[in-house]
């Protein structure tokens, strides 16, 4: 009994060690905090186009090699391109994120071909925007299968040679639909549940397995950005993002060992809110906001990207 009490104790002691320290990181310039990743291998799924390639370029800059996957070859083709104009060194590979045996296969030869992967962006993702009885099973699978699985395939493929290394970092870009369900996204928004719940998991696996001093995970949750995988989505109050804040969010976030990356980040205000009022309170709060009407005009791409 004393044993349980002075683990509680110590913990609470903890928790305000934790406080006290990511106060007083919010008042440091992050450029102070971010670590280096010039060299290292940074792999980023769905990086043949929006925040992929933004994502892509940015830590090209930082004197990373990319490797992007991407069902899209053009697109693929084209980031490695980009990259390449502004003098860093990139690799494309074509692979379908909703299989397995091919997102394995596409590990083999990157490792093989590239090196050891160092840094896993999950960032791969589809949307299909119907109401759920509108919505195909199909539909539903896929969006299963790139949203949250190809997640599980990636990180077992890759995270045994960050644990040799000692050394890697996972981004699994989820979204604010992945803490709160919405209108017309019920497939969209399970899937990013799964992939919150895996992060969240993941994280707690390292530490208890003594990684988590070398290898750390960032999981990323944006409100709607304005590219084409949203098109046509309109906020009555948020704002919506745009790729360019996200993606210098995102890489910021992943430079300083954050966890979690809300935007916007008064969003956890409203996360809050949910889990303290009752349902139909903050359903009227969420009319109110928009946040069930955002979806009313959804477009979507008009073609793959």
């Amino acid at each position: 009994m004393l044993y349980v009490l002075g683990e509680l104790l110590a913990s609470v002691v903890w928790a305000v060690y934790y406080v006290l320290e990511r106060t007083v990181r919010l008042v440091v310039p992050s450029s102070f905090q971010q670590k280096s990743v010039e060299g290292q291998i940074v792999l980023i799924t769905g990086g043949g186009s929006g925040i992929g390639r933004l994502l892509s370029l940015r830590f090209a800059k930082l004197g990373a090699t990319i490797v992007t996957w991407d069902i899209n070859e053009n697109g693929n083709n084209e980031t490695v391109e980009m990259v390449t104009e502004e003098g860093g060194k990139a690799f494309g590979y074509k692979v379908d994120m909703s299989d397995r045996e091919s997102i394995y296969a596409a590990a083999t030869k990157t490792t093989a071909e590239v090196g050891p992967i160092s840094i896993l962006i999950n960032n791969a993702g589809i949307v299909s925007g119907t109401y759920l009885l509108d919505t195909p099973d199909m539909k539903i699978i896929k969006s299963f299968e790139v949203n949250a699985l190809a997640h599980f395939w990636t990180i077992k493929a890759f995270l045994p040679s960050m644990i040799t290394n000692k050394q890697g970092h996972i981004a699994n870009i989820a979204s604010i639909a992945g803490l709160a369900g919405t209108n017309k996204l019920a497939d969209y928004c399970a899937s990013k549940f799964a992939c919150v719940g895996l992060d969240e998991s993941l994280r707690v696996e390292l530490y208890n397995q003594g990684h988590d001093e070398y290898i750390k995970t960032t999981l990323v949750c944006p409100y709607f950005i304005t590219t084409g995988m949203f098109a046509g989505v309109q906020s009555k109050i948020v704002p919506l993002l745009s790729p360019d804040f996200v993606a210098d969010t995102t890489v910021n976030g992943i430079l300083c060992d954050k966890e979690v990356i809300l935007m916007p980040w008064w969003g956890m205000f409203l996360l809050v809110a949910k889990n303290l009022l009752p349902a139909p309170a903050f359903m009227k709060i969420s009319q109110a906001f928009g946040f069930n009407c955002s979806m009313d005009q959804f477009e979507g791409r008009k073609k793959e990207e």
